[in-house]
């Protein structure tokens, strides 16, 4: 079992379903018709991204000796590209376009482009560049599947929530890797120190709150599930130690969003407000 959850972790079938999770909340609350092609691609295309940026040097160091964890990794983010790639030729030209844009960005992130330098050890921009692509993949892609206004305010609104949380929920990952980052990376504990990151986070979710409430017309369970999500995600912030657990941040902390898509749907379809 715990060879089974050191993979589910490590080979981000973790964090692909809380990826997941938000682009299905957008369904949710603008009461679209989710696509299941498209769900399924963000899923898979998440995998294969994130084990691109965390496992690629390794493997180019080490393709002779690889671990055999890692070799297992490596064939199950092939078997995901491929089923990625089935299913992304179902999808229209202009998902496509919007994919591209963000897959871009994650290719940046982790692929040198000058002076041996990605956007990932470009100082202050790590934090960023996660924020906005998790934004355009959970709120702009769906709305193009659906072929929504894309700058309908309340769209907006959504997008800048949803940069706004993932910031959030980055912030202990940052706390985490305080004592191993380069000091020139310019992450928010190394520039504020860690009380000051903290009650910035904190701050920041009383934002993404508010926000809420300038949306016409008020969807009023997606409000409360804000609300309470929002509650979770300053607890875990203020909570996080100096030296967190192996898991706090990959397990409890990248499973908010999945705690906020049951909670939804609970609002949603079995305690309905109004």
């Amino acid at each position: 079992m715990k060879r089974l959850f050191s993979f589910y972790l490590q080979s981000s079938i973790h964090v692909a379903l809380a990826v997941t999770a938000l682009a299905y909340i957008t369904y949710t609350e603008y009461a679209w018709t989710p696509s299941s092609e498209l769900l399924l691609f963000v899923f898979f295309g998440t995998i294969t991204a994130y084990n691109f940026v965390k496992y690629a040097g390794i493997a180019g160091l080490h393709h002779r000796s690889l671990a055999r964890s890692l070799r297992t990794i490596q064939l199950f983010s092939l078997i995901c590209f491929c089923i990625l790639v089935y299913v992304g030729l179902q999808l229209s030209r202009e998902v496509w376009l919007a994919v591209l844009i963000f897959g871009g960005l994650t290719l940046l992130y982790a692929v040198p482009f000058a002076r041996n330098k990605s956007l990932r050890t470009l100082s202050g921009t790590k934090i960023f560049i996660v924020a906005i692509t998790w934004a355009g993949v959970t709120v702009l892609v769906p709305a193009v599947a659906t072929k929504a206004v894309l700058l309908e305010p309340s769209l907006m609104l959504t997008a800048v929530q949803r940069f706004l949380l993932v910031l959030v929920w980055t912030l202990p990952f940052e706390i985490r890797d305080l004592r191993f980052d380069d000091p020139r990376l310019g992450t928010f504990p190394q520039r504020l120190g860690i009380d000051a990151t903290k009650y910035v986070g904190t701050a920041i979710t009383g934002v993404v709150f508010l926000l809420e409430y300038f949306k016409e017309p008020t969807n009023y369970e997606h409000a409360y599930s804000v609300l309470f999500i929002v509650g979770i995600s300053a607890a875990a912030l203020l909570l996080t130690p100096e030296r967190p657990s192996r898991n706090y941040a990959a397990f409890w902390v990248e499973g908010i969003p999945i705690i906020w898509m049951m909670a939804l749907l609970l609002l949603t379809h079995y305690l309905p407000i109004f």
